[in-house]
């Protein structure tokens, strides 16, 4: 594992549904291409197998763009590959327990959707904290109550940590999310169900740096 230091601005979680019939390693490579800063790997419905046959292209791809590499939830898939890092829900291993077991190098993210979760996640250590979901999302049905804009603020008034946000967000919603808080966008359909990959996430980008040059 290596310590690269992240950048949250366009984050990146796969889903093998929102490619449809398209292969994923060539959409991930064009999201790259086109701006994507973090990539992570999140697939339930998979063999262990299947997984790790999956991570290890995905992490090559990510090693030619210099980007992290994060895996979500499965710490024994994250130390197998040599990931750069991991993202944990509330109902996933304890936060405490992850950094102890995987180390100060690693990027660790936990999920939030209140202000006490938030600042939970920031007092034991995590390097970003992703408000999930903003609004609500077909892509993940095993989440809380949407935070909302004004959650979203809410939580940025009471943490430091780097905050990125995540569900239902694409380019009709991106500049509110950045300006009620976010340090970053996460997205899965915005990117890879776009019908020309690298210019949808070139555009997210442009879209995102624009409006944090403005609240500057």
């Amino acid at each position: 594992m290596q310590n690269r230091s992240f950048d949250p601005t366009l984050y990146l979680v796969t889903d093998r549904k929102a490619c449809g019939d398209r292969k994923m390693l060539k959409l991930v490579e064009e999201a790259l291409s086109g701006g994507v800063t973090m990539l992570q790997l999140r697939d339930k419905n998979v063999s262990d197998s299947e997984a790790l046959e999956l991570g290890r292209e995905l992490q090559k791809i990510c090693r030619c763009y210099d980007v992290p590499f994060i895996i979500n939830d499965r710490i024994d898939w994250m130390q197998t590959l040599g990931a750069d890092g991991l993202h944990i829900g509330q109902h996933d291993a304890r936060l405490t327990d992850v950094r102890r077991m995987l180390g100060p190098d690693c990027i660790i993210g936990v999920s939030v959707s209140t202000v006490e979760e938030a600042v939970a996640a920031e007092r034991h250590g995590a390097d970003y904290i992703s408000v999930s979901p903003v609004f609500d999302t077909p892509t993940k049905t095993d989440t809380p109550q949407a935070a909302g804009l004004s959650g979203l603020t809410a939580i940025r008034r009471a943490v430091k940590t780097p905050l990125t946000a995540i569900g239902g967000i694409d380019e009709s919603n991106a500049a509110e999310v950045v300006a009620a808080g976010a340090d970053g966008i996460a997205v899965i359909r915005a990117i890879l169900g776009a019908p020309h990959v690298a210019d949808a996430a070139r555009r997210l980008l442009e879209l995102v740096k624009k409006t944090q040059s403005e609240l500057e």
